[in-house]
C-alpha cells in the first residue's frame, strides 16, 4: 500500500473523517469500475459503491492492515455486487427500450482501425455480460484487477480451486462466444467440478 493511503489509513481509523474523505476519492474510480464490471449496470453500481463505502466506514476500525486497504475494500465491493445481483435476480423485469450501443464519435486517425476495436470491445463486453454472475466476478477479478488465485477465492469465499476452475470455465465461455469457429475443439476437463 503506498505510504500516503497507509496514512490516510491510519488517520481515518483514528476517526478522522477529512482522511476518509480522502481515502474514497483516492479509491472511488477503482472500486466504481469493479462494481461496474461486476453489476453491468450503472444505477447497481453506484448503489454497490456506496454500501460499500459505508460498510467499509463502519468496519474500519477492525481493518488489521493483514491485506492492502484496497484488496480489503474490492472484497467488500465484491461482496455488496453479489447481494446486488441477489436482489435484482428476486426482482427481474424485462426493459421496455432497449438502448443501442454507445458510439465513440472521436475521430482517430485510422478511423477503420478504430471501428475494429469498438467492435471488439462490444463484442468482448456482451459475451463478459452474458457469463453467469460467478464466472464474471473471477474473470473481473483476474484479468482486470490481476488479483491472484488465493485472493480471489477469498474475496468470493470460494477454495482455491474452484476459483482457478471457474475461471477456466469462464474464459472457455468467452472463448466460444467470441470465437465460434472453436468451440467444437474437444475439452480435456470438460467433467471436472462442474458444481463449483
Amino acid at each position: 500500500m503506498p505510504a500516503d493511503l497507509a496514512d490516510l489509513v491510519a488517520l481515518a481509523k483514528g476517526g478522522d473523517q477529512q482522511a476518509f474523505e480522502e481515502l474514497v476519492q483516492a479509491t472511488y474510480v477503482d472500486s466504481y469500475t469493479l462494481a461496474l464490471r461486476l453489476t453491468n449496470d450503472e444505477e447497481d453500481a453506484r448503489d454497490v459503491v456506496q454500501e460499500s463505502y459505508l460498510r467499509a466506514y463502519k468496519g474500519l476500525k477492525r481493518f488489521r492492515g493483514d491485506a492492502q486497504f484496497t484488496t480489503w475494500l474490492y472484497r467488500i465491493t465484491a461482496n455488496c455486487a453479489a447481494n446486488q445481483l441477489s436482489r435484482r435476480a428476486r426482482h427481474r423485469h424485462e426493459e421496455l427500450d432497449e438502448e443501442g450501443a454507445l458510439l465513440d464519435e472521436r475521430a482517430d486517425h485510422d478511423p477503420q482501425l478504430s471501428a475494429a476495436s469498438g467492435e471488439l470491445r462490444d463484442r468482448l463486453k456482451a459475451a463478459l455480460e452474458a457469463l453467469p454472475p460467478r464466472l464474471r466476478a473471477v474473470v473481473v477479478l483476474r484479468d482486470v484487477y490481476d488479483l491472484p488465485h488465493e485472493a480471489i477465492a477469498a474475496e468470493l469465499g470460494i477454495s482455491e480451486s474452484a476459483a482457478k476452475v471457474r475461471l477456466h470455465r469462464a474464459r472457455r465461455k468467452l472463448r466460444e462466444q467470441l470465437f465460434p469457429t472453436t468451440a467444437g475443439a474437444p475439452e480435456h476437463e470438460e467433467g471436472r467440478a462442474d458444481a463449483v
